[in-house]
């Protein structure tokens, strides 16, 4: 509704949504179906796009910070900063506006890459306060 969308349109998603279905398929196995009671499945078309809306603010909030872009295609946020501190400033904010969603980062999906003269200069990774750290690579995919 902050976003001005039609209240039809809103009303057809709920209904739409509220009523998914999913099951698992294991070794040529399928699971009995079960109810999906909040998201949306992995794959649908709507899926980017929900998740890109439902992370919005936390784009926008940082819009105004010289240097710090944050980047969000399907279900991945890409952090840039100017600087290792910078970096590390905006994961603990991102880490905390993503905690009211209820959204946790996956630190084994997750990596920090340097880039610049200084990129072989080691450093310390970013610990998030679970006590897990986002861990420094050469190289990522």
């Amino acid at each position: 509704m902050k976003r001005f969308i039609a209240n039809e349109l809103l009303t057809l998603l709920e209904c739409w949504l509220s009523s998914c279905y999913s099951c698992v398929k294991w070794d040529n196995v399928w699971s009995e179906s079960f109810h999906l009671r909040f998201g949306v499945r992995r794959g649908s078309v709507l899926y980017p796009y929900l998740f890109a809306l439902y992370l919005d603010d936390l784009t926008v909030t940082y819009l105004s910070v010289p240097g710090v872009y944050i980047v969000l295609y399907a279900d991945d946020i890409l952090l840039i900063a100017p600087s290792v501190c910078g970096l590390e400033a905006i994961v603990k904010i991102c880490e905390l506006e993503l905690s009211r969603l209820d959204v946790v980062i996956n630190t084994r999906k997750s990596c920090s890459l340097r880039v610049g003269p200084r990129n072989n200069a080691s450093c310390l990774p970013a610990s998030l306060s679970a006590g897990t750290a986002i861990p420094w690579v050469k190289e990522m995919r």
